[in-house]
């Protein structure tokens, strides 16, 4: 625990002559010394609540469905029951494309909706808020916002960070991450930014938060190079919660050696239950979280 008050010496009283003196003295040293045990009092500054442990969250895979090994999928979101995926399109990949589409969970293929210029942007998180598609790209600060009904691109925007990796929304404002520790809120409007929030894992920050969802007022976020998903209480910026999902990175790594870092996360409401999957990965996973 944590306190910061101010300590001041106490007055030395010198042995006077006359007793009255003395006596008056005293009570002016008492009253002088009480007043600074109330201003001492009024100064000490409150411990912080101690912080939490994340916990370590179950969960039970409800389904499997086929992946396009193609796709180095950089978002993942459930809207009006279909499944929409962004993914990029790293150099050193020819195969890969910047696209937004909607995945077929029979055959695991995207139908493409938009995509972008490979030579000039890496596709990133996307997010759908009131009838429009939000996407953000990678090193070149603008994004893109496109009708959610037709496609068709309405406009061009530049945001804050360096970088743009993951995006969600609460309702009112996109969430996006930028490889960092801090998630910015953006107004959909104007795309200035409303807050930041410092995300930490007990007391260290918490870096490389790559893709996002907002599930009932928490936020979830893959950490990127790792097989874990973290749980964010928006309030306080600390992670609460851990997904490990080390077993099913091995197991499709050990099906698809090309298969690259987990990546995706998808909150279906009517179930209950999160996809997640990865870059290249051969499957999507559909997941109930028990914790």
């Amino acid at each position: 625990m944590r306190y910061s008050a101010c300590f001041s010496n106490k007055l030395n009283c010198n042995l006077l002559s006359s007793f009255v003196i003395l006596l008056s003295l005293g009570l002016a040293t008492a009253c002088n010394n009480d007043k600074k045990e109330t201003t001492e009092s009024n100064t000490t500054t409150q411990a912080p609540p101690p912080v939490v442990s994340p916990i370590t969250m179950n969960y039970e895979v409800v389904n499997t469905f086929p992946h396009d090994t193609t796709a180095f999928t950089e978002g993942l979101l459930l809207h009006q029951g279909q499944l929409f995926e962004s993914t990029g399109s790293p150099t050193e990949m020819p195969q890969t494309r910047s696209l937004i589409g909607i995945v077929d969970l029979k055959t695991g293929k995207i139908d493409e909706k938009i995509e972008l210029d490979r030579n000039k942007y890496f596709g990133e998180g996307m997010v759908i808020l009131n009838d429009k598609i939000y996407q953000l790209t990678y090193t070149t600060k603008v994004g893109f916002v496109y009708d959610a009904k037709t496609f068709k691109k309405l406009q061009e925007f530049t945001f804050p960070s360096q970088e743009g990796w993951g995006l969600t929304t609460d309702g009112t404002h996109l969430i996006m991450s930028d490889g960092t520790s801090q998630l910015t809120y953006l107004d959909p409007n104007t795309f200035k930014t409303v807050k930041t929030l410092q995300v930490k894992y007990n007391y260290d920050p918490l870096v490389n938060l790559n893709e996002l969802e907002y599930i009932k007022g928490v936020i979830y976020a893959n950490i990127y190079t790792t097989n874990s998903i973290v749980r964010i209480d928006e309030a306080t910026g600390q992670a609460t919660g851990i997904l490990d999902l080390s077993a099913l990175t091995n197991q499709v790594k050990s099906k698809y050696p090309n298969a690259l870092e987990l990546n995706g996360i998808a909150f279906n409401p009517t179930s209950g239950t999160i996809y997640v999957t990865g870059k290249l990965w051969p499957n999507i996973f559909e997941l109930r979280i028990k914790a």
